[in-house]
């Protein structure tokens, strides 16, 4: 059960300095600092990401999130007065009809219509529904041509422009959806891939798009009030038996990033023939949230980031490492000067 401290939001902030927040992607990209946190001992050691294969055994499964970011940021205008507005787009709904995020939500109420322009290509749309939480459905005229005028989206602590949009992508992507990277996995190359392989270590990838779920902050006070809105996520046959297989023949399964466990997680409570530590492959929406007191049914490591204070992702590594632990590290990191975010250096939770 999670104590008083772990319930209050108060409890999951810490002080980190503005020019630790990486604005820009190391290059290359499994040269990232690795920071390892030994759950058992309760101590740090920090090396780099490629050192990631000393803590690896033969007969791990290590498990991807291959969801691919989509270019979600659209820019346009108000077609009653011309001004300026974005939206992100979340979530398709139906055909045509989206769950978004608006600038400036205020000035746009149902009713509302506008116009997003990308280069020469311009796509109508109309404000349907405003909902409590600031978030807006809208329908779109043409989603067709919605890649032509959207970009990727950076997160809003990012202010350096991206070169390359690729590099906001995992090497391994394939499944369009995100509105957000899987960002644990951006450290991982298809060299390092290939030498996990090598070491018989047994590679599995899953689908979760990462939505509005991962990134909505915490407006509570008591964490257990916040409610987490859903992300879609799949689970095919094959990557289900060599997750299941492992957990029967007491491997380890080692999930890179914090959407790749609550998928895992999440599919664990849907209660399949072997029992609660049995995973069910299929699709739908995942709405779990993990937060300490959490106990955990599929994932025995983490490969993740550093996370922003009264985040979700905060939580559920401190649910997964107890959250005085995890502070620590987070302490720890500011002083050794590890880069945070998205592009910013990797953890290893064993």
């Amino acid at each position: 059960m999670p104590t008083p401290d772990d319930r209050s939001l108060d409890s999951y902030n810490y002080d980190l300095p503005q020019e630790l927040i990486a604005q820009t992607p190391i290059e290359p990209r499994d040269s990232s600092r690795l920071m390892v946190v030994d759950r058992a001992e309760r101590r740090f050691e920090h090396r780099v990401f490629t050192d990631l294969l000393e803590y690896l055994r033969p007969g791990d499964v290590i498990v991807f999130n291959d969801s691919r970011v989509f270019p979600a940021r659209m820019y346009g205008v108000r077609t009653d007065t011309g001004a300026k507005i974005e939206l992100l787009l979340l979530q398709r709904r139906s055909p045509g009809v989206w769950h978004t995020l608006a600038r400036p939500g205020r000035r746009m109420p149902p009713g509302t219509t506008f116009e997003l322009r990308g280069g020469t290509v311009a796509v109508q749309g109309e404000v349907l529904e405003a909902h409590d939480d600031g978030s807006r459905t809208v329908r779109l005229s043409d989603e067709d041509r919605l890649d032509e005028i959207g970009v990727v989206p950076l997160p809003p602590y990012i202010q350096e422009p991206l070169e390359d949009p690729e590099r906001y992508q995992t090497v391994y992507a394939r499944e369009r959806g995100s509105v957000a990277a899987p960002t644990a996995g951006l450290h991982v190359t298809p060299r390092l891939l290939e030498k996990i392989r090598r070491h018989g270590v047994e590679t599995a990838f899953v689908t979760l798009h990462v939505g509005w779920a991962t990134f909505r902050p915490v407006q509570v006070e008591e964490i257990t009030d916040h409610e987490m809105h859903a992300e879609f996520y799949t689970l095919s046959d094959e990557s289900t038996e060599t997750i299941n297989r492992a957990k029967r023949e007491g491997r380890r399964v080692i999930a890179v990033g914090t959407t790749t466990v609550r998928l895992l997680e999440y599919a664990a409570t849907l209660g399949g023939e072997g029992g609660t530590d049995t995973l069910t492959s299929g699709s739908g929406w995942a709405d779990i949230f993990i937060y300490p007191g959490y106990e955990f049914r599929v994932i025995d490591a983490l490969v993740t980031n550093f996370h922003l204070p009264q985040s979700t992702l905060l939580m559920l590594v401190s649910a997964f490492a107890d959250r005085d632990l995890m502070l620590a590290a987070y302490r720890e990191a500011v002083n050794e000067r590890y880069r945070f975010y998205s592009f910013g250096d990797a953890m290893l939770i064993l």
